[in-house]
């Protein structure tokens, strides 16, 4: 199978190289094009005709004028259903629409009848214009909407944007969203370029929204080019400058709260024939990440992007594209109150401690050539090659004591360090073929991942063994045998932990859309081989139909998919390999020894419609149900930041979703996106080491990514294109669960929860004198702070679920919470023609409202979410 593996791979690379070193119109992956000739009733072509294309929905339109040969081109248009309409002077002006829905370019032939001259082109949609008779739900999102929806975040800003604009997105601390009930079982598809790793700013560095030209989040059936991570799966087109024959661009700067300042520069030129954009920015703040307090607390970090593309027609058949990018973050682990070592002594020198000062770096790089050739006007074949690579180094304090002293409940008892490497190198190839009713494509994916995980780890709490059950001077067998060599209190030295290997993941997939009268069908099957530190496959059937009922603007659909999820390739070494080492089997616990990860086995049912009211709002809506065996999670070593997959033996998720659009009606554009998605996991755990998560016996519980409820609710309004432009969100969460169990009921919470951590949610009970103690810094509560009955008791960012507690069925959440954002600009300040000045002012949540993501969670901690905070930009475009 290895050798196998190695001939694919270089014989698909040799037919790549020797291909380049032939002379070399398609386009990449998740992007189409529109050709045409515009002529007169007797042949003859019309030059300088005027020919718009527009999508009412999500707000895209492009112009171009015919050629002296009357040819008009649109390149790099996302997959969607455009309204094409064309004037010339002393002709009657023509419509119609054109569905992209291949990388093989639509040919529209037009011929304007004479008429009254047209000088200008006026479109309006109509119900058929809104709607599409697609099998697989998903949200399409246009530069008209991410030049003024109010993000969150800077540094991981296509998280706020795909967390706001998609329905059934559950939005987590530090760039992470959970897609559907899942925990990051997200994918991108960058151009082609499948990405399956994480991209929370955690653990990688995500492509700039700068590049982004448009977005279609997939979250229904996926079809079968996509595998692994499927829950959604986050199509990406970039920016070209192909056909930009002047330079355009912007530059802009930015200062905002948290003294954060960011700056950059967009720029695209080239010719008919070539195009580059490039894309560079840069951001230095004082509250990169989610802290665990309400303020922050050693929080700097920085970030700085660079993305390239490059494009180049060298025959009208033969296309190369390639995409660069390169980002760099560098960022420091956020300090609770506790972490200042307040009256901490070095257990060594006797000496105060210094606060923690832990941080990380994260270097990414990325290269992804693609050529095309149309082989026929019905064909387009693609061939591309991609090589990514991630590297994180996290870096412990400087005195390593500062790291852990065991004083907190629930905390490190230990310090490490960590150099983490990810290469994802693989090639694809893939034939289109697009001929009356049929769409069909057929291809094959290699990605061969290179990981290497290397940490060391050491004690700095001189009670952790004792903890064990190690009295000093009367050692135990094990663990106490095993782990003095590491206790630093004692003079101890740091535990190496060394780990490499490599994974390569084989797939062919073939598919058809079929569209005949009001019926559309995707029909197609993949087959995945998985070979890592354990090797999987299956065959994966996608099946999907959509009807029409044009009468009444409704699309009635149904789908079926077959999923091989593949295990999460962050610390895979460590949970899968890792309890064959003592040292990490007895800081995990001595019960702990579990298999490697294997391959998850989905079945994924999804049925819904989309409905058009008129030509103002469009419904879409969809109802999903997942089951999967080896259901994937996320725990971590021993109370460090090292986070390692594991797996349930099985999941059960189900939910609608709800998406409502409003195309621009007098500069009113609005939508809003609801969800209520279940997540409910069934033990044992069954691969990866031991979690924290505790459950009685075969107990169902809900995964702390199950959230009742979210919504957001986002309008923009410019009367005039002259007047500023106003854009509002309005987010709702009805709170995720908080997984840690020591938090079922008030006794256990003031029990276990030091001051810092009652202070942090606010925990307060009543006595029966009518009487509310509440927590503060200095005085923490205790189970008979308000007597042996308290008449209440809850915390004021939690639901303590208290007696009526259950896993299942009503387990302890974060409170909901609404927030608000606002933004307010001005395209054109100073109304000119070629260059332009914008000015931008932003605020998020609006209200100042206090709430978190989650609490003490057995994955990432706790995390509040930003207090209100200011940002304005400047902007100069050419």
């Amino acid at each position: 199978m290895i050798r196998s593996f190695r001939w694919i791979a270089w014989s698909a690379l040799s037919l790549f190289l020797v291909f380049c070193a032939a002379p070399l119109k398609g386009q990449l992956g998740n992007s189409g094009s529109i050709d045409g000739v515009v002529k007169d009733p007797s042949g003859a072509t019309v030059p300088n005709a005027k020919v718009e294309i527009s999508n009412p929905v999500t707000g895209y339109r492009r112009q171009t004028t015919t050629d002296n040969d009357g040819i008009f081109h649109f390149s790099n248009i996302p997959f969607n259903p455009y309204h094409l309409t064309v004037a010339a002077g002393g002709f009657a002006s023509s419509a119609q629409d054109v569905d992209v829905r291949s990388t093989v370019p639509a040919n529209v032939p037009i011929t304007l009848m004479v008429g009254a001259a047209e000088t200008s082109v006026t479109v309006e949609a109509s119900g058929p214009d809104l709607i599409e008779n697609d099998p697989s739900f998903h949200t399409d999102v246009d530069t008209t909407l991410t030049e003024r929806l109010p993000l969150e975040s800077q540094s991981s800003a296509v998280s706020s944007l795909v967390t706001l604009a998609s329905p059934g997105v559950v939005a987590d601390s530090n760039g992470l969203f959970h897609g559907l009930g899942d925990h990051a079982e997200n994918s991108f598809s960058v151009d082609g370029q499948p990405i399956t790793d994480q991209q929370s700013k955690v653990f990688s560095n995500q492509i700039p929204l700068d590049s982004i030209q448009s977005i279609e989040a997939v979250s229904g059936g996926p079809p079968a080019e996509y595998g692994d991570k499927t829950s959604l799966v986050i199509k990406v087109t970039t920016r070209s400058g192909l056909g930009v024959t002047k330079p355009t661009g912007s530059i802009f700067t930015s200062y905002g709260s948290f003294g954060s300042v960011s700056g950059g520069f967009r720029l695209a030129y080239g010719g008919k024939k070539w195009g580059n954009f490039i894309a560079a920015n840069g951001l230095n703040t004082s509250r990169f990440l989610d802290p665990p307090e309400l303020h922050a607390i050693h929080d700097k970090g920085n970030e700085e992007n660079f993305f390239d593309r490059v494009d180049y027609q060298i025959t009208g058949a033969d296309t190369i594209h390639t995409n660069f990018q390169y980002t760099r973050s560098w960022f420091q682990t956020p300090n609770t109150i506790d972490n200042l070592n307040i009256g901490v002594n070095d257990p060594i020198t006797g000496n105060p401690l210094p606060a923690q000062d832990q941080r990380a770096k994260i270097n990414t790089f990325n290269i992804a050539p693609v050529w095309t050739r149309l082989i026929s006007p019905t064909t387009l074949f693609t061939l591309g090659a991609f090589v990514r690579r991630d590297v994180f180094d996290y870096y412990p304090s400087r005195n390593v004591f500062a790291d852990g002293t065991g004083f907190i409940p629930g905390g490190s008892s230990a310090t490490l360090n960590q150099h983490r490497t990810l290469t994802n190198a693989g090639l694809r190839s893939d034939v289109s073929y697009v001929k009356g009713a049929n769409n069909i494509k057929a291809g094959v994916t290699f990605q061969h991942t290179f990981l290497t995980e290397n940490f060391n780890f050491g004690i700095t709490d001189s009670n952790f063994l004792a903890s064990l059950g190690c009295p000093n001077g009367n050692p135990a067998p094990d663990p106490c045998a095993v782990l003095p060599p590491f206790d630093l209190t004692a003079g101890g030295t740091l535990f190496p932990f060394r780990g490499h290997t490599d994974v390569k993941e084989l797939a062919f997939y073939g598919q058809d859309t079929i569209t005949e009268g009001n019926w559309a069908f995707n029909l197609g099957l993949r087959i995945d081989l998985y070979r890592g530190i354990v090797h999987d496959w299956q065959p994966e059937p996608r099946l999907g139909v959509a009807y029409n009922i044009k009468k009444t603007n409704t699309v009635l659909r149904v789908s079926y998919s077959r999923v091989l999820e593949t295990p999460f390739n962050e610390n895979l070494i460590l949970s899968s390999v890792g309890a064959a080492n003592p040292v990490v089997l007895d800081v995990i616990g001595g019960s702990s020894l579990q298999a490697p990860l294997r391959s998850g086995q989905r079945n994924q049912f999804n049925a819904g419609f989309q409905q058009a009211f008129g030509k103002f709002v469009v419904v879409d809506a969809d109802y999903l149900w997942k089951f999967t065996h080896n259901a994937f999670d996320f725990s971590t070593f021993a109370n460090t930041p090292i986070f390692f997959p594991i797996s349930w033996r099985s999941s059960k998720i189900d939910g609608p979703s709800v998406r409502v659009s409003m195309p621009n009606y007098h500069g009113f554009t609005a939508f809003a996106v609801l969800a209520h998605v279940r997540a409910r996991y069934f033990p044992p755990q069954i691969a990866g080491l031991g979690t924290s998560i505790t459950t009685t016996a075969g107990e169902v519980f809900r995964i702390d990514h199950d959230q009742a409820f979210n919504q957001t609710t986002h309008f923009q309004y410019q009367p005039w294109l002259k007047l500023p432009w106003v854009a509002f969100n309005w987010r709702y969460d009805s709170g995720l669960v908080a997984s840690n169990p020591s938090l079922d009921n008030f006794a256990d919470a003031s029990g276990f929860l030091d001051a810092d951590q009652q202070t942090a949610i606010g925990l307060f009970c009543v006595d029966a004198g009518g009487i509310t103690h509440t927590a503060t810094l200095t005085t923490a509560l205790t189970p008979t702070s308000c007597g042996p009955n308290p008449t209440s008791s809850d915390a004021k960012l939690l639901n303590i679920a208290g007696p009526t507690f259950d896993l299942d069925h009503n387990p302890t959440r974060v409170k909901p919470r609404n927030l608000f954002d606002v933004s307010v600009g001005d395209d054109n300040l100073f109304q000119g023609d070629r260059h332009r000045w914008s000015l931008r002012f932003t605020v998020i949540n609006l209200t100042n409202k206090t709430a978190v993501y989650n609490f003490l969670s057995t994955f990432s901690g706790t995390h509040f979410v930003t207090p209100r905070a200011y940002t304005a930009e400047l902007g100069f475009h050419f």
